[in-house]
């Protein structure tokens, strides 16, 4: 019985998790151009190749070394980044190759690495600018340029690495982060003849520092539309659509009530309707609100069969290139068009049009990923 509500109990904890996973609020980064960032940091490695570590008068403070490194990356997302960095200054083993006893081989080199890194405290937590720290892991290939400082041998050797790691970032402001760093990474031994083994390792950790050009950039997806307002839209043109149902509704009742008289007087309604239709970023397919939006409009434009109704689609120009832009914007039209037609709207009513990339049409970015029926 015990056993069977532990595992209830772990189904229902996932399911909870799960539901909890969901509905975090993701964001993105609006442009390529946020969110680059440039760090420097300092620290020590030490090499694991284990040859002498039983030889008397040697120890770990024989082969730790300091090491400095320059970094380069971008965050693609508060989750997920990439990163190159440049580190180095020299190694040490303990080796007793050409000799009669055991000494240290020094040698200088250089490391190249491309990282993929991955935010362990937003992916599982959430997305929070004001986080005081957060944790993230890193892994990926490199190259090392490694070089001999003994017996006057310069070979000059150049392999590939492999290597991953830790990153502790303490968020001073959305420019700078103080960054503790530990890295373990695997090669082709660089030290050649002086060691036993054909590959070596390595552990480095690094502290310093990070500037993020511009600050973090981050947007939540679903702050494309301001619900607010457009439902206050929605209701304006409700009460317009009312008034106007109500208005037709009494002058065919004084129509039908008329005595029949020689001149035939026609009274012509001037209906408004609604006008926008909103889009999310990169999206032409039309959510909840868009779709009141359309159902209104279509009993309008039924309403006036002799009237013709452009369906224009617009993109942000900001956001995505030139061509891309004119595609999504006839598909945004399209999906409108289409769904007006669905809506009983004759064919021979609607234009079909798409502007491309727009800029600031209505003020602000977001709202030139729009369809206007005009």
């Amino acid at each position: 019985m015990k056993s069977k509500l532990v595992i209830l109990s772990l189904l229902l904890a996932g399911v909870v998790s799960s539901a909890t996973a969901q509905t975090k609020e993701k964001f993105y980064s609006e442009s390529w151009k946020h969110n680059w960032y440039i760090g420097i940091s300092g620290g020590v490695q030490t090499t694991l190749n284990p040859e002498w570590h039983d030889q008397d008068g040697f120890g770990l403070g024989d082969v730790i070394t300091p090491k400095i490194a320059l970094t380069f990356g971008k965050l693609i997302d508060p989750v997920w980044g990439i990163r190159g960095q440049a580190n180095g200054v020299w190694g040490k083993i303990v080796s007793n190759y050409g000799r009669d006893s055991y000494d240290v081989v020094k040698k200088k080199f250089v490391n190249l690495h491309l990282d993929g890194t991955f935010n362990l405290s937003n992916a599982l937590a959430g997305y929070n600018p004001n986080r005081l720290f957060t944790l993230s892991v890193f892994a990926g290939p490199g190259m090392s340029f490694a070089k001999n400082t003994i017996e006057g041998n310069n070979d000059l050797r150049v392999l590939v690495n492999g290597s991953a790691g830790l990153i502790g970032q303490f968020n001073v402001n959305k420019h700078i982060d103080i960054t503790i760093e530990a890295r373990g990474e695997v090669s082709p031994s660089i030290y050649g003849k002086y060691s036993e083994f054909n590959s070596d390792g390595a552990i480095s950790v690094l502290a310093g520092v990070s500037y993020t050009f511009g600050g973090k950039k981050f947007i939540p997806v679903g702050a494309k539309i301001d619900t607010d307002a457009l439902n206050a839209e929605i209701n304006k043109y409700r009460n317009a659509l009312s008034e106007a149902e109500a208005e037709l509704a009494a002058a065919k009742n004084a129509l039908a009530n008329m005595k029949p008289v020689k001149e035939e007087v026609v009274k012509e309604i001037e209906v408004a309707g609604p006008r926008a239709v909103f889009f999310q970023i990169g999206k032409s397919n039309i959510d909840d609100y868009g779709m009141v939006n359309i159902q209104l409009a279509a009993k309008i434009i039924k309403a006036n069969p002799n009237k013709k109704y452009k369906v224009a689609g617009y993109a942000d120009k900001a956001t995505g290139s030139s061509s891309w832009n004119q595609k999504l914007s006839e598909k945004r039209a399209q999906a409108v068009y289409d769904a007006l037609i669905k809506e009983g709207v004759s064919s021979s009513s609607l234009e079909l049009v798409g502007f491309g990339g727009t800029a600031n049409m209505f003020g602000q970015n977001k709202l030139n990923r729009v369809v206007i029926l005009e």
